[in-house]
């Protein structure tokens, strides 16, 4: 793709990760606001890098644009999370059912998933991981591989998708919660179900665990959204000074 602007595509790159890393990491709450020209003065680049990094972001569903250059982290919307769970609920249970009700032997591919997937969670208590930004990574790589041994792209796209737009919630369950034992617990039940070609059991595992992660969902208060950014330490980056909460 040629750049008929004369930016470096790699400023703009910089930018969107390093933005998106701030909703992510919660630097950046649901809510803060941000301006093309303070983006740009943060990463020393100009105003047109900044705004086609916002406007991928816009199109990850992070982010939203108003007025005069004017940009939004995307506000809580209980209803969009709410569909967006139901979205990855449909996935995940047909990723199951399809990995257990296969005819014959499992598949060489699917047993190495499953082989590689035991070695991270059917461990002794000992050995678990117990930092929640490992166990974020660790989590989505769990459900990704399930997903993706189910052979349907466009179902692995769309299930990249939903990851992004609900990260925030996850790493607050994870990171700020006490749900670490419960998810090594559950993911070794739904591996081992697979394993047994048990279809019913697989499907209401799965679905009984992303419930688990969607009431998380029903308790994402702005206070709470706080609180997790307070204990990641500054209470705000350079492009996002404060204001007042409640404010429009």
């Amino acid at each position: 793709m040629n750049d008929i602007t004369g930016i470096s595509p790699s400023r703009a790159d910089h930018v969107y990760f390093s933005v998106r890393d701030d909703i992510f990491d919660m630097r950046l709450l649901p809510g803060d606001r941000v301006t093309e020209g303070s983006i740009a003065e943060r990463f020393g680049v100009s105003r047109t890098p900044a705004r086609e990094a916002l406007q991928r972001l816009q199109g990850d569903g992070l982010m939203r644009g108003y007025v005069r250059g004017g940009w939004e982290v995307m506000p809580v919307d209980f209803k969009r999370f709410e569909d967006l769970y139901e979205m990855r609920t449909l996935i995940e249970t047909f990723a199951v059912s399809k990995l257990a009700s296969s005819e014959g032997d499992l598949s060489d591919g699917v047993a190495r998933m499953l082989d590689r997937l035991d070695r991270v969670w059917k461990i002794p208590h000992a050995r678990r991981r117990r930092d929640g930004r490992e166990m974020v990574a660790l989590d989505e790589e769990f459900h990704h591989a399930l997903v993706q041994a189910a052979d349907n792209a466009e179902l692995t796209n769309a299930m990249q998708r939903v990851t992004d737009r609900i990260r925030v919630v996850r790493r607050l369950d994870l990171v700020y919660g006490d749900c670490i034992d419960e998810t090594y617990d559950e993911h070794v039940a739904i591996l081992e179900a697979v394993r047994l070609r048990d279809t019913d059991r697989s499907v209401a595992l799965i679905a009984r665990h992303i419930e688990g992660s969607r009431a998380e969902v029903r308790t994402l208060t702005e206070e709470r959204l706080q609180r997790a950014r307070t204990a990641m330490g500054p209470n705000t980056v350079p492009y996002a000074p404060p204001r007042m909460r409640g404010t429009r």
